[in-house]
């Protein structure tokens, strides 16, 4: 049910007062329905009207009918000028307003009540309204007939008017203000352009578009759709900056409609309604995804010219709406995938119903195939790394994809490398080496040996590991991790570096942790040219010369005894090095530290004389360090219950003429 007011210019209405009032109404109408209708009451004829209008001319005014809401609910008023009111006076309008409640448009659109039969062309004799029990649609603008007009619509294109036109409806429904005027000098026309506009929209969006054919104040009106003349138009000083205006007279429209406005288009041009109702059914018109409907549609009726910016709009619209996306759309779309770029394929696949999955990946894989593997992001890379095995059938793109993971997610890249390991292709050697640019830690490698043992393309990696451990001073090469690794290394590559490196990490651990006599003969094989890696041998040698540098002097002495002349010279060269400046070239006087590391240094080559052997370039410092008179008392102090070896420290010095 729907309640009627019928309003104009009359000597006594149902208040007794003259003027414009109300002048009938149907019984029961709401609270507010009355004061909310009444901003809307409105006519003013156009600046080039007739200002006396006989009968004929009246019949050429612009009928003015408005769609708006009033408390929620919709309001209808059609307005025809009447010319001269019940005092001779011009100016007299007559307006029929029908208020609704929300469900009696329901399946509707406002447009379609143009030329209904509820509106009455003069006020009614009595005062009282009968209720509009159903608003029934006039016949003149049904979308058959308005899609077999549109050709002829216009001098112009008139799909690139309707293209234009959209945009413009669009663009003001999503801002929620604003306006977009249509000029003409018929009605009619205005009209059937809100019509066609309404039908582009699904019927809740039409429910929110309010309109209206016919007003004198363009840039006042509150409605989103203004009509007017051009008149009027030309008379307006200053057009507001939001509004667009599209002349009704010339057709067409400047500038690039949008992908959602050219499917519109189309779908008029071929009266495909089935598809105005899809891009209604994936988004309407005052959706920001609008764009992305389009691009589906396009993509569902097997368009490939969609470019790589509607793809992602389409892939932001599968996201979004994923399990509300009807059920024909991820249909229709499966044979497409191969076509599309990598971000929608995989949307795609990740939105689709369980059931369609499998052929949606087939064609991913196929795409990538095709050689869109160079437009993948690290974020398909993440999503296509699940399917691992899947891509083996295309092992170019399986090798971007692996070593993208791999490169942002070091805890992948075991199981990477085993998937690389499966493929095919030429050059495994340099996509491991990017893989394993930062060298595994023992654990990693390890674990890498124990999954894929003793690969050739993995040979290096263990002596890379081994020398990054060793670095610096090698202390790191007697943690658990890494002797483990070395004596997997032993067991699955004993030939080759890997395995003459294991060799030097398993005698720094001898060397470091043993007897004098096992750790002579560990130093011994470290500084052997046994063909290990050089800057992992050479660092082994220095961390352990530098740890055995602080044992006990009788070890010291006892550990160079036990080494071969150049090895035990290397070993001395190291020790002197590590001493503190002052002591390493005898001036004084000494931290009490510095002075301890001296002595003690003194006492090895005292201890190394008692065995009979003699480290002449160790020797030679020992003498310069002891002769002076103050080290000479320190020394003598320090040795005091050894005769012995004072006794070899006065030889020693006595020997150089001390």
């Amino acid at each position: 049910m729907a309640w009627q007011l019928h309003y104009t210019s009359a000597r006594r209405g149902p208040t007794g007062r003259a003027g414009f009032q109300f002048v009938a109404e149907t019984p029961g109408l709401p609270d507010g329905v009355r004061a909310g209708v009444t901003p809307y009451l409105s006519y003013r004829p156009p600046p080039d009207a007739p200002p006396s209008p006989d009968d004929a001319e009246l019949g050429l005014f612009p009928v003015s009918l408005l769609y708006d809401r009033v408390d929620g609910r919709p309001l209808l008023l059609r307005c025809r000028y009447l010319g001269r009111d019940y005092s001779g006076r011009y100016g007299n309008f007559f307006a029929h307003a029908v208020v609704a409640e929300p469900d009696e448009l329901e399946g509707m659109r406002p447009a379609e009540l143009w030329r209904a039969a509820h509106w009455a062309h003069a006020p009614a004799p009595e005062a009282v309204l009968d209720p509009v029990d159903e608003l029934a649609p006039g016949a003149a603008l049904d979308p058959e007939a308005l899609a077999a007009w549109l050709p002829a619509s216009g001098p112009d294109d008139p799909y690139a008017l309707l293209a234009g036109l959209v945009d413009a409806v669009a663009g003001v429904l999503a801002r929620g203000h604003g306006r977009v005027v249509l000029v003409a000098d018929d009605v009619e026309l205005v009209a059937r352009w809100i019509a066609v506009v309404s039908y582009s929209l699904p019927v809740a969006a039409a429910a929110r578009l309010s309109f209206v054919t016919y007003t004198a104040d363009p840039d006042g009106a509150a409605q989103r759709l203004v009509g007017t003349t051009p008149a009027v138009w030309a008379g307006v000083r200053h057009h507001a900056p939001h509004a667009s205006a599209f002349d009704l007279r010339a057709g067409g429209a400047d500038g690039t409609a949008s992908r959602f406005a050219r499917t519109v288009a189309d779908c008029w041009r071929g009266a495909d309604f089935g598809g105005l109702d899809a891009l209604g059914e994936l988004a309407p018109l005052d959706d920001p995804a609008r764009e992305g409907a389009a691009a589906l549609l396009a993509l569902c009726r097997g368009d490939a010219d969609v470019t790589a910016a509607e793809q992602g709009a389409a892939a932001e619209l599968l996201a979004r709406r994923g399990p509300a996306i009807p059920g024909w759309v991820w249909r229709d779309l499966v044979p497409g995938v191969p076509s599309m770029g990598p971000g929608l394929a995989l949307a795609v696949h990740e939105h689709a119903p369980a059931a369609l999955r499998d052929a949606v990946l087939d064609g991913v894989v196929a795409g990538l195939a095709a050689g869109r593997a160079a437009a993948l992001t690290p974020d398909h890379c993440d999503l296509l790394y699940r399917h691992a095995e899947r891509l083996r059938t295309v092992p170019d793109a399986a090798v971007t994809v692996l070593t993208s993971v791999a490169r942002r997610h070091p805890g992948r890249r075991i199981a990477v490398t085993g998937e690389l390991l499966r493929l095919e292709c030429d050059g495994l050697d340099d996509v491991l080496r990017e893989v394993w640019e930062a060298p595994p830690s023992a654990g990693e490698c390890t674990d890498l040996l124990d999954a894929h043992g003793p690969h050739p393309a993995l040979a290096g990696l263990p002596s890379r590991t081994f020398t990054r451990l060793a670095f610096p001073g090698g202390e790191r090469l007697t943690e658990t991790a890494a002797l483990r690794l070395a004596e997997r290394v032993r067991e699955v590559m004993p030939d080759g570096r890997a395995g003459r490196d294991a060799a030097v990490v398993k005698a720094y651990a001898a060397a470091v942790t043993a007897d004098p006599g096992r750790a002579a003969g560990a130093l011994a094989e470290i500084a052997a040219d046994g063909g290990a890696s050089r800057q992992l041998a050479g660092e082994a040698f220095t961390g352990a010369a530098r740890r055995l540098a602080a044992r006990p002097p009788r070890f010291r002495a006892e550990l160079l005894a036990a080494l071969p002349a150049p090895v035990r010279a290397r070993v001395a060269e190291r020790w002197t090095a590590e001493l503190a400046g002052r002591a390493r070239g005898g001036r004084g006087p000494l931290l009490g530290r510095e002075m301890e590391q001296r002595n003690d240094l003194v006492e090895v080559v005292l201890r190394l004389r008692e065995r009979g052997v003699a480290e002449p370039s160790l020797e030679a410092w020992a003498r310069a360090a002891a002769g002076r008179w103050l080290a000479g008392r320190q020394l003598d102090a320090r040795l005091s219950r050894s005769p012995e070896l004072r006794a070899a420290l006065r030889d020693l010095l006595a020997e150089g003429g001390g």
